[in-house]
């Protein structure tokens, strides 16, 4: 099929920013010669039009760039991270009382950090911490409805009408909740594994989905928050995010 995507020249940029081929270097994607390569063979967009001519410029902290389709992040300033949070640990940087916060993975960061919504002390999993506003503001907003997914052990053996019952939806005190997908892992000794995906994030909203249907959570793991996946990621351990998964949580929020 005919592709419907315009390509631009250099002729149509003016003298600001820096050459493409430059950004993509600069962003890891490849040498500037292999980048050259990227761009003779129509696999590099700029704003949504490919690009074939070397001598194009561009400003990498505006214009959003492709390579066959995946969004390259441009090099920033800004820290973009992901720790596996162990149970156990407050979310907040910091705790009157003492107890063990996330600041105690992060202090040897030299950014100001926070993180973008929170999970309960008693549940463990993936939680994502940056020093760029808007975008944590935006991966927090449910308008963008950003899927979060989660392994719950719960007491008793479910039965599949059960389950359903989360996907059609339940009624909680603060409004229906409903899961986006719903699948038994195992189930054993009156215990059973559950693998649920929602893109809500209101308190605590998975347990009390699960009271709902008469199954408490015994324990919860959050495994994956959008395109970012726990992975190999230990628990305690920190990392940052991937170009990939950037680029991918930056088309999402719209930046």
């Amino acid at each position: 099929m005919e592709s419907c995507v315009s390509e631009v020249s250099s002729e149509v940029n003016d003298d600001e920013g820096i050459r493409l081929q430059k950004a993509l270097a600069q962003a890891g994607v490849a040498s500037r010669r292999n980048s050259e390569i990227l761009i003779e063979q129509g696999r590099v967009e700029v704003d949504g039009a490919v690009v074939r001519e070397f001598g194009t410029r561009v400003d990498p902290a505006v214009s959003v760039i492709r390579v066959d389709g995946v969004r390259i992040p441009p090099t920033s300033a800004h820290a973009y991270l992901v720790l596996n949070k162990p149970r156990g640990v407050v979310t907040t940087m910091a705790d009157p009382e003492g107890r063990e916060c996330i600041a105690d993975y992060v202090h040897d960061r030299p950014e100001r950090l926070f993180h973008i919504g929170r999970l309960d002390t008693d549940t463990e999993g993936l939680l994502l911490l940056t020093n760029h506003g808007e975008f944590a503001h935006r991966l927090a907003h449910p308008s963008y409805e950003v899927s979060k997914t989660y392994v719950a052990e719960v007491e008793g053996n479910v039965k599949p009408g059960t389950l359903r019952r989360l996907l059609d939806g339940v009624h909680l005190d603060d409004g229906p909740a409903q899961a986006d997908t719903v699948k038994e892992m195992s189930a054993i000794r009156g215990r059973t594994l559950i693998q649920i995906t929602l893109h809500e994030g209101r308190n605590r909203i998975v347990r009390r989905m699960f009271d709902a249907i008469g199954h408490p959570v015994k324990r919860l793991t959050r495994t994956a928050i959008g395109p970012v996946r726990r992975g190999n990621l230990h628990t305690g351990e920190l990392r940052e995010l991937d170009s990939k998964e950037l680029g991918q949580l930056l088309d999402i929020v719209g930046l």
